[in-house]
Order: C-alpha cells, then structure tokens, then sequence
C-alpha cells in the first residue's frame, strides 16, 4: 500500500488550500473547513499540521517549534511525521526554513518574505470568552461590533488595575476583524504586524484557518489610557548566552534554588552563542 505525499489526499489538500487562499483574502477572518483525521489527537496542533500537510513541497525545507524548543516530545513526533511522508529536509535555524510550524511562539528572527509560519491554535475564537454562540459571534464579527472583547480588557483593568491577559491576547487586523492570535506571549505580537512572512493559523478541533498576510496591518487590543504593553526582559540576562531583550523563562536552579531567566527560542539561543564563540576564535 503506497503512501500519499504528506500524508493526505490529494483532495484534502486542494480543499485545504482553497480554504486558506480564502483566509489570506480575508485578513482575521474565520474560515471553516473540513478537519480531517490524524494519527494524533485533535487538541495536538491538528489545524497547524493539516496546514503544512496541504502546503509542503519537495523543495521545502521544513522547521517545527513547540514553546520556542525544536526538541520538544510534540515537535520532535510532528517533525517526524512530516519529513517521513515528504521526505523533506529539516532544519532548526529560523532563517533556513521555508515552511515553520509553531506552537505558541513566533521565533525571534524575523521572517523573510518567502517564508510561510504555522501557527496551531486551540481556539481561534476571541469572542467566546464573552458569547458562547456560535451564530451571534458571526453576527458580532458582521457587524464589527467588538465590544465584547474590550469589555473583557476594562474588567481586568478595574479587577487588577492592569491587563491580565498573559497570551492569546486579541489583536485587531487590518482594521476589521478581531483574531485571537494563538496562545503567543503578549511579546509576540508586534511580531505580526507589517511582518514580511505569511502566517497562517489553524484550529484542527475548532475546524477554522485565519491568516495574516504579509505587511498587513495588526494592532493589539488597548484603550488610550492603558496602552499595550509586552512584557519585558530588559534586565534580564540569560545564563546560558548572556542575551537580553529577547522573550525569556522564568526557571530555578534545584540545586540552590536560585532564580535565573533562559532564552525561549533555544535555536536563536544557540546561534548567538556559536556566532559569539566563531568571533572570539577570530579575536
């Protein structure tokens, strides 16, 4: 019994793919589509693999990421499910990949035009938190009526005297739809904004694809006097690499129980050291 390519059928993928050009028309809309089954569970990164299944090619070089590690047991069986059914090569440097499937991070090196990011995302609906029906969060997106989502923010304000939401925090595309981007930190999200990499985002148990084009406008979700904020790493030094102002882990040693901070992104990590050891051979 042969193998298809990528695992799915040629039919699947044509629909898929329809389904995603129409996203990318659409900048933040939600577009339904046919979820398929997969040899791992829905709730897994299914949206996300189903993306990359339909738009890997031969010519692909291929990059998966779970929580800024390459190494994760969920990157490392997604990885290996992809490259066994294209053969495609693989790669864990942001800058080499032409196809990126993530699951909460955006890397930290910027992404080039001809590359396509992956995002899986477990609810694309940045409404549901404030409307449980499905119908009425269409019509609130018809009528761009998003006070629901604003409403949400200010009860935080007034609970907590600022904005709790850590990730998946909801941005505005291109002036029209409200998109939940994907449990990514808050540090991410400036990431998409006139980025010039295509990012497409998939909820395999939800059975929506949103996209955002390149140097398409995204803006977070703020009021004038309670301003988006990232968090900050400014002062923040990895102990691995010594990098600052990149997003970080909060870990502690077992040993002595001390407190110290490591960059998310292990392959930027490991990058900057390998450059940072070359220049001193060099010196």
């Amino acid at each position: 019994m042969s193998q298809n390519f990528a695992f799915l059928d040629e039919h699947s993928k044509k629909e898929i793919r329809r389904k995603t050009l129409k996203a990318i028309a659409i900048p933040g809309y939600q577009v339904p589509f046919a979820s398929r089954e997969l040899p791992i569970a829905r709730g897994w990164g299914t949206g996300g693999l189903q993306l990359t299944l339909s738009l890997v090619g031969q010519k692909d070089t291929l990059k998966v990421i779970d929580q800024g590690s390459d190494e994760s047991v969920n990157a490392v069986n997604i990885r290996n499910l992809i490259q066994s059914t294209t053969g495609v090569e693989e790669t864990i440097h942001t800058g080499e990949a032409t196809l990126i499937q993530s699951r909460h991070r955006i890397p930290e090196v910027p992404l080039k035009p001809f590359q396509i990011l992956v995002l899986q995302v477990p609810q694309p609906e940045p409404l549901r938190v404030v409307e449980a029906s499905e119908r009425k969060t269409k019509m609130l997106h018809g009528d761009k009526d998003y006070s629901g989502a604003f409403i949400k923010l200010f009860e935080q304000i007034m609970k907590y005297g600022h904005i709790t939401d850590d990730a998946d925090y909801p941005v505005m595309v291109n002036d029209r739809y409200v998109m939940a981007p994907s449990p990514i930190p808050r540090f991410d999200n400036p990431k998409m904004n006139h980025n010039d990499g295509l990012i497409l985002l998939g909820a395999g148990r939800e059975k929506k694809i949103h996209a955002v084009p390149p140097y398409t406008k995204v803006e977070s979700l703020a009021f004038e006097d309670y301003p988006f904020e990232v968090e900050q790493f400014d002062d923040k030094v990895c102990r691995e690499s010594g990098l600052t102002g990149v997003y970080m882990d909060e870990l502690q040693d077992e040993e002595t129980g001390e407190t110290y901070y490591m960059t998310n992104d292990t392959s930027y990590m490991l990058e900057k050291m390998n450059e940072g050891a070359v220049n001193n051979a060099k010196q």
